[in-house]
């Protein structure tokens, strides 16, 4: 269990590395967008900012909806119900609270650790997390509105399929799944 938490620990510092140097290249590249054509950076800056100021009241709205869930239901109640076991109810349960659910990462992976201490398999973990992450019931009206119907029921579609091979892949690898 200790090489398990050191583990997770590692990947969440390498996650946190990864998402410094995305963020510092992103800033260097529109710095030297900036420096060589200053209008058309104010103007995409511009379009950035209007398209995130339109996403925002949705945003909030879907955190503040996910964040009284969090309060309302606390861990130790998430880890009843998606059992100690690698059952296919508890990768069921996984699946579906996970789709239906939105938190972001850096929320979703302690509140993981936290269930593998109280004995959620890593399956069905799998299977949570990946959905949580991948599949958004909850933001679906938000992508549709984006992106169009079918392209956000694809890709929810899609992010469903590879959340179960994912989940089935890190039974194998831990031993849950036959």
């Amino acid at each position: 269990m200790q090489l398990v938490l050191a583990s997770a620990k590692r990947m969440v510092k390498d996650a946190v590395n990864k998402m410094t140097l995305i963020y510092s290249l992103a800033g260097t590249l529109t710095l030297l967008s900036f420096i060589k054509d200053r209008s058309k950076t104010k103007k995409a800056l511009a379009i950035a900012v209007k398209i995130f100021m339109n996403m925002l009241p949705m945003l909030l709205s879907i955190v503040a909806v996910v964040s009284i869930m969090l309060y309302l239901l606390p861990d130790h109640v998430i880890a009843k119900y998606l059992g100690n076991s690698g059952n296919g109810i508890g990768v069921v349960i996984g699946l579906l609270i996970g789709s239906i659910s939105l938190l972001p990462g850096f929320i979703t992976f302690p509140l993981s650790g936290l269930l593998l201490r109280q004995g959620v398999s890593f399956v069905v973990l799998g299977a949570f997390t990946t959905t949580l992450m991948m599949v958004g019931i909850i933001t679906f009206p938000m992508e549709q509105k984006f992106f169009g119907t079918k392209l956000a029921l694809y890709r929810n579609i899609a992010g469903f399929i590879i959340a179960v091979i994912v989940s089935l892949c890190i039974g194998l690898v831990y031993g849950e799944v036959i």
